[in-house]
């Protein structure tokens, strides 16, 4: 089949475009290349690559592909709460844009990388996909408004479905380390200290990028039916972790590391534990490759080969709003 790919330069999207080929596919990727400088280390290129904003895609671009996989966003809660408007522009507005452009353009196939955010602070735990809805964010807000507007797009031509991610970890060679497992082992390789931002208790369900990846060539093959015009969450059962079970996970693997609290961002209202029965349901030959204690011991490896450290994790290679504030400083500068 022939695929495009936003966001293929990304965390997630550069797994995403190794294992489409590895899988036979045709891959068009479509990015506008924010982070560009960011890579860690070498990977797969798609067949064809564009540079350029989502939000510029014409029906055109689009003409010819089987599927739409919908990476690119502003990607986490900090970097949408520097302006939530326009990260409702981007991530919502832009997203039903393409999903538009997509039905217009005869792909039968559009799937949009949404988040388990969504259900911000629950009322009860083990939260499942039709459990009511709490967004605490602009990026979790964004994830909803498409879902319910692209829903509506749905028929027998179009088969929209929606992958609602649980929190990213783990090697990339797009690296990042602004997401909690990431960052909590990187602390404790830096400074020999896992330091935690909040009191350690909020619930945070934890899937590996590239099982993100994996999920996404698995709903392509998907028969239609079983997908069609649903929100599934994407993750694992067991690997739902309140944020000091990670500290003692990195601490296992760095035993001279200590734990300590900051307290910076005080109390996180984001906690939610969440099921991922549906997905095991409907896809039951899909299983995660990754728990956080094997992902975690290849992060480290990684991390190690590298000789990663403190420069690294205080720099802006590896910490997108770092990276973004950096681009948009050198934009004042120059105009």
């Amino acid at each position: 089949m022939k695929v495009f790919v936003t966001g293929h330069l990304g965390y997630i999207g550069v797994h995403l475009v190794e294992l489409l080929k590895a899988d036979g596919h045709t891959v068009t990727g479509c990015d506008l290349g924010l982070f560009e400088g960011c890579e860690w280390e070498p990977f797969v290129r798609p067949d064809t690559e564009l540079r350029k904003d989502v939000l510029e895609v014409t029906a055109e671009d689009l003409a010819g592909h089987d599927c739409v996989m919908h990476l690119a966003a502003i990607s986490n809660d900090p970097m949408g709460d520097l302006d939530p408007e326009l990260t409702l522009g981007v991530n919502r507005d832009g997203s039903i844009r393409l999903a538009k452009l997509a039905k217009e353009a005869g792909v039968s196939r559009y799937l949009f990388s949404g988040s388990c955010s969504v259900y911000g602070k629950g009322d009860k735990l083990d939260l499942d996909e039709s459990d009511p809805l709490n967004p605490l964010t602009a990026y979790a807000r964004s994830k909803i408004e498409t879902e319910a507007e692209v829903s509506k797009l749905a028929d027998e031509s179009f088969c929209p479905a929606y992958l609602r991610n649980a929190t990213a970890y783990g090697f990339s060679p797009m690296l990042r380390i602004d997401l909690v497992v990431n960052n909590l082992l990187g602390s404790a390789l830096s400074y020999g200290e896992i330091r935690i931002h909040s009191d350690g208790s909020p619930w945070r369900p934890l899937v590996h990028c590239r099982d993100i990846a994996r999920a996404f060539v698995a709903f392509l093959n998907a028969p239609r039916e079983v997908i069609f015009n649903k929100a599934i969450n994407v993750g694992g059962n067991d690997e739902n972790y309140q944020v000091r079970d990670v500290a003692d996970v990195v601490q296992r693997l760095l035993p001279d590391a200590s734990i300590s609290y900051t307290g910076e961002v005080g109390a996180d209202p984001r906690d939610y534990r969440v099921k991922f029965d549906l997905l095991n349901r409907l896809l039951p030959d899909f299983k995660l490759q990754y728990s956080v204690s094997s992902g975690m011991e290849e992060l480290h490896s990684k991390y190690v080969e590298h000789g990663f450290g403190a420069a690294d994790f205080e720099g802006d290679q590896f910490v997108r709003l770092r990276k973004l504030n950096q681009r948009m400083d050198l934009l004042r500068s120059s105009s």
